[in-house]
């Protein structure tokens, strides 16, 4: 569902925001995307066990854990950081998977840095027995294909489409079904300019750039400037913004349109990934930190 943003615009510049985060409750946004073909897959596999990664406050863990109850599978989150396994009922999204039946398994990070290696997923094997891998983040060619069906005919009017990006897989399955009137931009949530080649692995389509310039200090990192905007958006237009991804990206959505980076008449589709069940562990942390919190009223 498409949702207009009720904010006039300098330069007759339309946004409007592709609803994902309301695909399911619990498997919202570009995690429903991802694990669709992947759940089929390990369907047809026989499988009885999902085996994932993820860090504190991952959507993602949250997602395969809710994915794992309601359609018959054991789930296994292996998690960063060792110093999480007494800190559970402080967190929501660990608590929420756990409560889901999820087995959790602390790792160092320096261990969690194996994940991709083949010695570190046969000792998982041999300590968990047989099991269907899904990657970080959820990304993986299964992962492309879901995301591929995001945007679809009713969409081909938008000249530029904007999402947010951790593991490159959600953008790289909208690049794949761009039209070719279409621009995509990508907004890193990650410190660094490393993620264009993992794109590139995933889609030979050049109309794409990312925007690095919005990621404030960092992954999970959020200031007092963020929280205002996501606060005032929500005022103003209805729609919640997650503080680790979407928030970020319509923030330097606006800030784009308001330096005159768009041309005029732009037509913008943003891309809302869901990331919602974030929001209540990064407003502990800034009730910690005495920051303003994120509201969460309806």
């Amino acid at each position: 569902m498409n949702q207009e943003v009720n904010i006039k615009f300098p330069n007759n510049i339309s946004l409007a925001i592709k609803r994902e985060d309301l695909l399911h409750p619990f498997v919202s946004g570009n995690k429903f995307r991802k694990l669709k073909y992947n759940l089929a897959k390990a369907k047809s596999e026989d499988e009885k066990t999902l085996l994932t990664f993820g860090g504190a406050f991952s959507n993602h863990i949250a997602a395969v854990a809710y994915a794992g109850i309601e359609q018959g599978y054991k789930t296994i989150g292996i998690i960063r950081g060792e110093e999480l396994f007494d800190k559970i009922e402080e967190n929501p999204t660990l608590k929420f998977a756990q409560e889901c039946g999820m087995q959790l398994e602390f790792v160092s990070r320096e261990e969690y840095r194996l994940k991709s290696e083949n010695h570190f997923i046969g000792s998982l094997k041999s300590k968990f027995g047989d099991f269907y891998l899904i990657p970080e983040g959820g990304t993986n060619e299964l992962a492309i294909k879901g995301c591929e069906e995001i945007l679809t005919e009713d969409d081909r009017d938008f000249n530029f489409i904007c999402c947010a990006v951790g593991t490159g897989g959600t953008i790289s399955g909208i690049i794949n079904s761009q039209h070719l009137n279409q621009k995509v931009l990508g907004f890193p949530a990650l410190k660094g300019d490393f993620l264009q080649e993992e794109i590139r692995n995933f889609t030979k389509n050049n109309s794409w750039e990312l925007i690095n310039d919005y990621h404030f200090g960092g992954y999970g990192k959020v200031t007092s400037e963020l929280i205002q905007f996501i606060n005032e958006f929500k005022s103003k237009t209805g729609i919640p913004l997650d503080p680790i991804y979407t928030g970020k990206m319509v923030f330097g959505v606006v800030d784009l349109v308001n330096k005159n980076y768009f041309p005029k008449g732009s037509k913008i589709l943003i891309i809302h990934t869901g990331g919602l069940q974030g929001i209540q562990g990064m407003n502990v942390k800034l009730k910690n930190k005495k920051l303003p919190l994120i509201n969460t009223d309806d």
